[in-house]
């Protein structure tokens, strides 16, 4: 199995950058919750093993990981709330999670590596888009996984204010259980109404006008 490594924060800091930060997005696709976003500038002489897409980790190396990046790393982490990813659409949403994520960075780095193929176009700072960033590139592995830890814990605050989705658990994805409680529950005001079994939903009550 391929690991991410450090060799494109190596080429970037040979071309002169000094500081050189990874970000990486979550929280696309699911129907409920924010879009979350993490930059993260990694210490070159203390880097943890284990560090990987987000995805292939356990729930509890995924919190280990987690809490050594916030106690070792300068990192920041941006929600973008489900008003403002209607008002926008999901990709912009998740683009301005991004931005606001490197903003809020302590020192404004040199280089950003952005997951993905696209760099947001407010993002302010060098950068470079990395596909398969999170699986690639140490730093923005390391992004995935703050993004993806803390996140996370947002949709467990939120399914104990909401019980009966089942957020603690599917983290606002449309499993057959959120379905099926949407239909039965109703939506709430964290879930996205732009998104095509919400809006469906909301269209179908009376008074309804879509």
């Amino acid at each position: 199995m391929t690991l991410p490594d450090y060799s494109f924060e190596t080429l970037a800091l040979a071309r002169g950058a000094r500081l050189v930060a990874g970000v990486d997005e979550v929280g696309r696709g699911p129907l409920a919750g924010p879009v979350t976003a993490a930059a993260v500038v990694l210490d070159t002489a203390s880097i943890p093993d284990g560090l990987n897409d987000s995805k292939k980790l356990t729930p509890a190396r995924r919190e280990v990981l987690a809490g050594w990046i916030m106690a070792h790393c300068q990192w920041s982490v941006a929600h973008v709330a489900v008003g403002d990813i209607d008002r926008l659409n999901i990709y912009h949403a998740a683009h301005l999670a991004m931005c606001r994520a490197v903003a809020g960075l302590r020192r404004a780095p040199c280089h950003v590596l952005v997951d993905g193929n696209r760099i947001p176009a407010d993002l302010g700072r060098p950068a470079e888009a990395v596909v398969g960033g999170d699986g690639r590139c140490l730093s923005i592995a390391a992004a995935s996984i703050l993004a993806k830890v803390l996140r996370d814990r947002i949709m467990v605050d939120l399914a104990q204010q909401h019980p009966g989705y089942g957020w603690e658990a599917n983290a606002g994805y449309a499993t057959p259980a959120h379905r099926r409680a949407l239909l039965d529950l109703g939506v709430t005001p964290h879930h996205r109404r732009s998104f095509a079994p919400v809006h469906n939903i909301l269209c179908k009550a009376p008074s309804a006008s879509c």
